[in-house]
């Protein structure tokens, strides 16, 4: 009961985690233009990974996609690597979730259920590994410009998606190691105790054949015959 409370754990956080990082490839704030040191403040510039906006004092928003894939920056290209290899993974990790966990009728013998359930877990792991991967290649690039005093073009602040990456990363993390985790109860297999009694002689043995009711009793030796028995 404990590994199967478990693995609902693990398969909770895991899609939870899952779901946070697939939002954050439509959602439109990866950077947001700062403030700081900036007197013209009607117009908000923010971006993802798949286009560029702007925002006027009117709140219309105009958004303009990024032309070529060659042409655009090499940690944007990474981003969106690692971005879609982390959905990806976490869906692959769920279909192997579902088959390795103890309360599924599918998936073969207990110890089949418990190495696709480690499966899962690994996966998850590594989806995290490559939201993390992704998001912090972002925000260093953000980062970097933000406090370089030689960078004069528009500067940008952290974006709501890199949080929201950052939160599912950890959670797809969390519950790959407790799937992990939760297959140790299956490999604690009972063992049968066996007390020795010592070596037993043969008299005892032909005594306890002899005793008790439907066992096997020993016949006494035959009875020597007269001499005049088969007269």
């Amino acid at each position: 009961m404990a590994s199967t409370a478990l693995e609902i754990i693990a398969f909770t956080v895991s899609i939870s985690g899952w779901v946070l990082v697939s939002s954050t490839l439509p959602t439109d704030y990866w950077k947001v233009s700062t403030i700081d040191g900036t007197v013209i403040t009607t117009a908000t510039y923010f971006a993802n990974l798949w286009k560029m906006c702007v925002t006027d004092s009117t709140g219309v928003a105009n958004c303009k996609d990024f032309p070529s894939m060659l042409a655009l920056d090499g940690y944007i290209q990474a981003c969106r690597g690692l971005m879609i290899a982390a959905v990806s993974l976490g869906f692959f990790g769920s279909i192997f979730a579902l088959f390795g966990m103890k309360c599924t009728k599918v998936g073969g013998s207990d110890k089949a259920k418990a190495k696709t359930a480690c499966l899962a877990g690994v996966v998850f792991i590594l989806s995290g590994l490559c939201s993390m991967t992704g998001c912090s290649l972002y925000a260093n690039k953000i980062t970097t410009e933000f406090f370089d005093p030689l960078f004069m073009e528009q500067k940008y602040e952290l974006g709501a998606a890199l949080f929201i990456g950052w939160a599912g990363a950890s959670l797809c993390i969390i519950g790959g190691v407790i799937f992990c985790f939760s297959i140790s109860d299956n490999n604690k297999t009972p063992r049968m105790g066996y007390t020795y009694n010592g070596p037993t002689s043969v008299m005892s043995s032909r005594t306890k054949y002899q005793g008790g009711e439907g066992d096997f009793k020993t016949t006494s030796p035959s009875k020597q015959f007269d001499k005049n028995a088969y007269v």
